[in-house]
């Protein structure tokens, strides 16, 4: 008797763990893919109702026009050296001069599927008072300029001006 029931123990411990314990896995796994689609499923619901909708057309606004602020688009790029003279003229920088290193090709952008690097070189000379003005109205320029880099060189000539060259790198939109 002792035997018929450890055999039958066995039995139920092998189908025990043939059949339940995968089971219960399988289970697991559905029930948690049940809780991420309830969960979309909510998202999407709240999505539809008109006051999110509202909010999140607010949202797309707000963070395109943060967009606009740091991104030139590519129709409006040749006149970015045009706004650099223009602030240039405005604080009356001499022997100034600006080229932009890549006329028609722009510099890709690794991961980038949108955007393209386009850098100006610039060269003046100034005192260091206007050259930190300049820097300024630079960086506060809309869209942001970024100057990479810069180098100040005391002029022998004149010790109180001093001559600057000055590397900008602008993001553009891709076509």
């Amino acid at each position: 008797m002792a035997l018929i029931w450890a055999a039958c123990l066995i039995v139920f411990m092998f189908a025990y763990m043939l059949i339940l314990v995968p089971q219960a896995k399988d289970r697991q796994l559905i029930e948690d893919k049940l809780l991420e689609k309830k969960q979309k499923y909510e998202s999407v619901t709240k999505a539809a109702e008109e006051e999110n909708r509202t909010r999140m057309r607010q949202e797309i606004g707000q963070l395109k026009s943060r967009l606009k602020s740091f991104v030139v688009e590519f129709d409006d790029a040749a006149n970015l050296t045009f706004d650099i003279s223009q602030i240039a003229d405005q604080m009356k920088l001499a022997d100034f001069s600006i080229k932009s290193k890549s006329t028609g090709a722009l510099t890709l952008l690794p991961n980038c599927k949108y955007l393209n690097e386009s850098r100006i070189d610039i060269s003046f000379t100034a005192r260091f008072n206007q050259f930190a003005v300049f820097l300024n109205a630079l960086e506060r320029h809309q869209p942001v300029l970024f100057v990479d880099s810069f180098t100040v060189e005391r002029s022998r000539e004149d010790k109180t001006s001093c001559r600057v060259d000055m590397s900008v790198a602008v993001l553009v939109r891709k076509q």
